[in-house]
């Protein structure tokens, strides 16, 4: 079974065609559970979010802040596995039929195996992954596999990125480009700043592929200021923390859902 890298094509032309970028959301899988996990992809998506990232909580996140570090543990001490995020992305894909990506650091997949990761993600649906500390001169192996399974390979771009770094990040990534709005790791910010647009117009100066933000972008507002510039907003910590601070499952899976309405109101907005 071929992986849904199209499908991650179109929803974000369709959001361009629509003059407007798209919402996408990050959760983390087995969290609060694996089935709240679940549920929270599917709030997200009632609320408006256009695509989803599931993340596969580890046990070093070194681009995550303390927020996603808290549900990841949550996770892990959960006992979640590969095999829940499969399922994550599949129930979460048969539910909604959006993009569901699956966001991940390098070892889980190196230690599992590229083959079976690419070929059970593809089967269970899923668009691509994000693979935040995965340099691209050892990316072949990942690469080939995630295109021969229809699976898009997205890349993380920062502010220091030279030109140069840029311009082979971009050609070998595909769906979309993760730009980072600052130096750090992610976690909600007062402001997300110019340093996020200098480096959208640098990376367009290098690809046609979409450029979204993530890293900082947790109210409307801010929503709508990334959306001027990029053509995705990303935001992840926000709804976790909105989960993690709500008194039970179901009013977290509320608060998500209200969440995801007045951003994706934002990135309308623009």
């Amino acid at each position: 079974m071929s992986g849904n890298i199209e499908l991650l094509n179109t929803t974000l032309a369709a959001a361009k065609a629509s003059d407007r970028a798209a919402l996408i959301a990050y959760l983390p899988a087995g969290f609060p559970t694996v089935d709240g996990g679940i549920e929270a992809v599917k709030a997200v998506v009632a609320g408006g979010a256009d695509i989803v990232e599931v993340g596969l909580p580890h046990s070093d996140p070194v681009l995550d802040g303390p927020v996603i570090q808290t549900a990841d543990d949550i996770a892990l001490r959960g006992g979640v596995r590969i095999a829940d995020v499969m399922r994550t992305v599949r129930e979460a894909y048969e539910a909604t039929g959006v993009p569901i990506l699956v966001m991940t650091y390098w070892n889980p997949i190196d230690r599992y195996g590229v083959e079976r990761f690419t070929a059970e993600l593809a089967e269970a649906g899923g668009a691509g992954c994000i693979l935040p500390d995965l340099p691209v001169q050892e990316s072949a192996l990942w690469r080939e596999h995630a295109e021969k399974h229809g699976l898009a390979t997205v890349f993380v771009v920062a502010p220091s990125s030279q030109d140069a770094r840029l311009a082979t990040i971009t050609a070998a990534g595909s769906g979309f480009v993760y730009a980072a709005s600052l130096m750090g790791v992610t976690g909600t910010r007062a402001s997300v700043g110019a340093q996020a647009q200098n480096l959208v117009e640098r990376t367009r100066a290098t690809t046609d592929t979409p450029v979204c933000v993530g890293l900082g972008v947790s109210n409307a507002a801010q929503a709508a200021e990334v959306a001027g510039f990029a053509d995705g907003v990303i935001v992840g910590s926000a709804f976790v923390k909105a989960m993690l601070d709500a008194p039970d499952e179901a009013a977290g899976l509320a608060a998500v859902r209200s969440l995801a309405g007045e951003l994706a109101e934002g990135v309308r907005k623009r």
